[in-house]
């Protein structure tokens, strides 16, 4: 089993985190019939004990800060409570009701997320970027008591598509901003609104959507204990980072250390239908007291990324490693004040160690860390930081606190600790772990066992007492019987001076099954040859995982969200289906 992160913290720094009557203690209790590490101290549930419980402590802080709008805590729990009254009284939405969402970031979409939870209801995160059919398999599958969203999303659904007598319902027509964020519903028939559900810590929340890379995305079923533990984590994490400085090394000066002397300001770009985007909102930003600062509706753009970071002081960057590559080599960088950004938080891929070279030219003071998980664990998983991460890209470092991580063989059995290096499938069980997926108990019985481990189906190696992402399963090449883990020609290719990006995907061959193609991203545009790429890999990585082909092109498919999008890339280079 993979250490956590708390196992190399001295003893009574530990203790006085995470030991009896300590602000994060640890204690062992059943989740749902199975004993795993909670946070003893935890809110029961997201709205009264979380987001009220914010809201009391700091009523005036700004919570939700979009374009021509920000709401304070105060503010918005007293309109979550009226839009919740317009959904009982409208629609009949009540506790384990689904409700499905679809739009952009805004503030109708953040309130009404929580009005949703506040009923006890399950709010149903419809891909922005779908298409109309795809809207309409989402909404097939969860069988919704009513369809909110914004215009442009609304629009591509059939009249009709939500089902007989399913209502389809712009945010604007439920509830208004107006002049100001607490004016009251449309038609004022909400009055007071309504307290708060009865809701049990395993009730769910939201139904999250895979990609669907493999065919129709399902549906994962999280609840609120799940992003409350990812509150939890995340705090004791910026605990952690608070309370521990790497010693200075190379003469270099140390990592400052962080203390909290303002509330954090978050820059977010994570969508509200995505783990990266309702863990903020709903869980980490309202346990911290953060400022959520959101850029305008539209393509994320790094110009406007460092423009809003001046603007709002923003405290803490959040994203993905794309994204962070596209700001470090923006050529207004150097011209905006950043001095207020101290932590950068990605996830959703692996770092490369040319984008680690950027940080450490162009941020070196700023902390950065990145975590493990998936939609499916509430991001939970393992996380890596500061110098750890800078000097060893390639691993995803070690299990967060509550969290246990095991390598399991074709067979399903643990790999033992006596063969370190040995890759094997991640398996991650925590009280972030989803209940599974909606109406589809095939696809759950193939990931999640009775011992509340899941399969995440990527593979990995632990070397060190560290965990090191090697594939996807499904990306997995392999040549003549031997088996190739793209991830690691991809880093060793983004280390060549004149890379900008790289991905590697098998290529169909007669004799050997599949031989290894690179598709290849030149920085400013002057590619190297492939000869000079080839003799790259070739000073790191065995003959047999050298690229046997290389293509070069202007830029790699990416989802919003900031993963490569392989299928794409092979339907692209190779034409396949």
């Amino acid at each position: 089993m993979l250490s956590r992160g708390l196992d190399l913290v001295p003893p009574p720094v530990r203790a006085a985190l995470t030991g009896p009557g300590a602000p994060f203690e640890l204690a062992t209790e059943p989740v749902r019939g199975v004993e795993m590490t909670v946070f003893a101290h935890r809110a029961p549930h997201l709205p009264a004990h979380l987001l009220a419980a914010a809201a009391g402590r700091h009523p005036d802080r700004p919570y939700l800060a979009f374009p021509g709008a920000t709401i304070s805590y105060g503010e918005a729990v007293r309109i979550i409570p009226r839009v919740a009254a317009a959904l009982r009284q409208r629609f009949g939405v009540g506790r384990g009701d689904r409700v499905a969402l679809a739009g952009a970031n805004s503030p109708e979409y953040a309130l009404t997320l929580w009005a949703v939870a506040w009923l006890g209801a399950i709010a149903v995160g419809l891909n922005g970027w779908w298409t109309g059919a795809e809207l309409e398999q989402g909404l097939e599958l969860t069988e919704p008591r009513v369809v909110l969203g914004d215009k442009r999303r609304l629009a591509r659904l059939r009249p009709g598509a939500a089902g007989p007598g399913v209502p389809v319902v712009e945010f604007g027509e439920l509830a208004e901003l107006g002049q100001g964020p607490t004016d009251g519903l449309v038609g004022g028939d909400g009055g007071d609104g309504v307290p708060v559900a009865r809701i049990d810590e395993d009730d769910p929340v939201s139904i999250l959507f895979t990609s669907g890379t493999t065919g129709r995305a399902k549906g994962a079923v999280i609840t609120h204990r799940g992003l409350v533990n990812f509150a939890g984590e995340a705090m004791i994490r910026g605990a952690l980072d608070a309370l521990t400085t790497p010693d200075p090394a190379d003469g270099q000066a140390p990592w400052p250390a962080l203390t909290p002397a303002d509330p954090p300001v978050s820059l977010q770009t994570g969508p509200f239908f995505h783990i990266s985007g309702i863990g903020p909102l709903m869980a980490s930003a309202p346990a911290s007291g953060s400022t959520l600062v959101f850029p305008p509706e539209g393509r994320w753009d790094p110009g406007r990324h460092l423009e809003l970071t001046a603007r709002h002081r923003v405290s803490v960057w959040a994203g993905v490693p794309t994204q962070l590559i596209r700001l470090l080599r923006h050529p207004e960088l150097r011209s905006h004040d950043l001095s207020s950004v101290r932590t950068i938080a990605f996830g959703g891929a692996q770092v490369t160690a040319g984008l680690t070279t950027l940080l450490k030219a162009e941020l070196p003071a700023v902390r950065v860390s990145n975590g493990y998980g998936m939609s499916e664990t509430c991001g939970m998983g393992t996380a890596v930081s500061g110098a750890d991460l800078l000097d060893d890209p390639l691993s995803v470092g070690l299990a967060t606190p509550t969290s246990e991580v095991v390598l399991r063989d074709a067979d399903g059995r643990d790999i033992p600790d006596e063969r370190p290096g040995t890759v094997g499938e991640i398996c991650i069980r925590s009280p972030s772990v989803f209940l599974g997926y909606w109406a589809n108990e095939a696809a759950t019985a193939a990931v999640l066992d009775a011992g509340g481990w899941y399969r995440t189906g990527d593979f990995g190696r632990i070397s060190g007492g560290v965990l090191y992402l090697e594939s996807r399963m499904r990306d997995l090449i392999i040549r003549g019987g031997e088996n190739i883990y793209p991830v690691e020609i991809e880093n060793r290719l983004t280390q060549h001076p004149d890379v900008l990006d790289a991905a590697v995907i098998g290529l169909p061959h007669d004799e050997l099954g599949q031989e290894v193609l690179a598709v290849v991203v030149a920085r400013d545009g002057h590619p190297p040859s492939a000869a000079e790429l080839r003799r790259w890999a070739g000073q790191t990585l065995a003959p047999f995982k050298v690229p046997s082909q290389v293509a070069f092109v202007a830029s790699l498919p990416y989802s919003e969200t900031g993963k490569l999008l392989k299928r794409q890339l092979e339907r692209d280079i190779l034409g396949s289906g």
